[in-house]
């Protein structure tokens, strides 16, 4: 029996070569790598910077430091903690908004039902590859003079109408081992803003103006920062890693394609997710909607040696740390007991793809 993990990291001999090489240098911490890696990310999303650091987390933290009011932040249920962590963490308050079922992503009409006068910014969380419908969401932002964050965590490679999310507010990446890019630990920012760029670049290393050396043993920190810096040879494994995200995606997608024919041909009470005209999905996960007996087939899927899990239950607002800001959401409270994720990686093989759609019929016909 095959032990197939939920992800898996794809990392070659290039990029222990660009590794070893940064760490030849001596040089351990933030450095030139940074500002190569950087540069070609930023060119990648289709934005005039890119700041990198060690998660993405630190970089949502960043993009609500920047803004100059605390209040209400809108952010999804149906994510990873972190989202709303970042809220509490910079002295906002979170509000959850319910998400659209096939998509599983915010919607500018659920968003517009939770801005109150103390509304001072929107995540919006591109779930598992799929970006949002930003048309309506950026529409609805700028009338409302709000601050659009794109938690981008999932969606490195995504598109909506040929533009990269994270190119369309503040934008967040992670590059955490089950992302489509990895640096072990490490995210990046995005952003078109020259003064919030030179703000976060000092927020991430201890507050300190590089601008402002009278001698070169000179440090003047302008403000209470953090140490959110990427090391070197990391940002050189991340630099080499993008080199290959085109292709990355386009094994995922394949695979994807495959889970899709099979669950349509398959059928109740199987439902995949429909990429409409005008979205790309990277594919960081491949989740398929399970209307019955969804925890039984976990179960049988583990028991096999498939790591199959769930993305996200329980969703943020039945967490026991945030139910004081509990809401109904219906949709989101559907999704958390009937969504499945299933293993997607560039390396899974054929043999363990029919491996794992032999098992799910198996469970289908014992389970009809």
């Amino acid at each position: 029996m095959p032990n197939i993990p939920l992800f898996k990291s794809k990392i070659d001999n290039k990029d222990f070569k660009v590794m070893n090489e940064s760490l030849k240098t001596g040089w351990l911490t933030h450095g030139k790598n940074n500002l190569i890696f950087e540069k070609n990310f930023a060119k990648y999303i289709g934005t005039k910077f890119a700041i990198s650091m060690n998660s993405c987390t630190s970089a949502l933290e960043c993009s609500l430091k920047i803004i100059k009011k605390k209040g209400e932040v809108i952010i999804p249920s149906w994510t990873w903690v972190s989202t709303a962590n970042a809220v509490i963490n910079t002295g906002n308050k979170p509000v959850f908004a319910d998400v659209e079922i096939n998509s599983r992503n915010l919607t500018a009409e659920e968003i517009k039902k939770k801005i109150t006068k103390k509304t001072i910014a929107v995540i919006v969380v591109h779930y598992s590859g799929l970006p949002c419908d930003m048309k309506k969401i950026t529409e609805l932002v700028k009338r409302k003079k709000i601050n659009l964050i794109e938690d981008s965590a999932e969606t490195l490679g995504a598109t909506y109408k040929k533009k990269q999310t994270g190119s369309f507010g503040t934008g967040c990446f992670s590059f955490f081992p089950t992302k489509n890019i990895t640096t072990t630990e490490g995210g990046m920012l995005t952003t078109n803003n020259e003064k919030h760029y030179n703000e976060i670049k000092k927020l991430i290393a201890h507050g300190i103006n590089k601008d402002k050396k009278k001698f070169f043993w000179y440090r003047v920190a302008d403000l209470p920062g953090h140490n959110f810096r990427l090391p070197n040879h990391l940002a050189a494994l991340g630099n080499s890693q993008l080199k290959k995200l085109n292709k990355f995606n386009l094994a995922r997608r394949k695979i994807a394609k495959q889970y899709d024919m099979f669950f349509n041909k398959l059928g109740s009470p199987f439902e995949v997710q429909i990429v409409k005209k005008n979205f790309t999905h990277s594919y960081q996960m491949y989740s398929v909607l399970v209307k019955e007996k969804r925890n039984s087939l976990l179960k049988f899927l583990k028991k096999n040696g498939i790591d199959a899990s769930v993305h996200f239950d329980p969703p943020l607002h039945k967490q026991n740390y945030l139910k004081k800001y509990s809401t109904s959401l219906k949709n989101t409270e559907i999704l958390s007991k009937e969504i499945l994720t299933l293993p997607i990686y560039p390396d899974l093989s054929k043999k363990n793809l029919n491996f794992i759609f032999q098992k799910i019929k198996q469970w289908s016909k014992n389970n009809k």
